[in-house]
């Protein structure tokens, strides 16, 4: 029977926090393997992982708020469309919500 080491490929604190840092800041995937050499498949593992631990944080501790404002500063980058690109019916909708 083949015993592996389960400790062999884990990443560091330090290398974890290039690569959240890296993608936080806005990089690709790919760039952020290029930047900190890591591999697509680590970076989307953690990126999974650490996704994983923030909706879990915001579903036990984001409740109940008595929200007056919203701001979503980013939420182009987010989804499917810069704003330049989305029809002009559509961005009229979102602008008065």
């Amino acid at each position: 029977m083949v015993k592996y080491n389960i400790d062999m490929n884990k990443l560091s604190i330090d290398k974890k926090v290039k690569i959240i840092s890296a993608l936080v800041e806005g990089n690709s995937i790919r760039a952020t393997c290029r930047i900190t050499g890591a591999a697509k498949g680590t970076v989307t593992r953690l990126l999974e992982s650490v996704g994983k631990a923030c909706s879990k944080y915001q579903n036990e501790h984001l409740r109940n708020l008595d929200c007056k404002n919203i701001q979503c500063d980013e939420i182009w980058s987010f989804c499917y469309a810069k704003q330049k690109n989305v029809p002009e019916d559509n961005l009229i909708m979102l602008l008065h919500l």
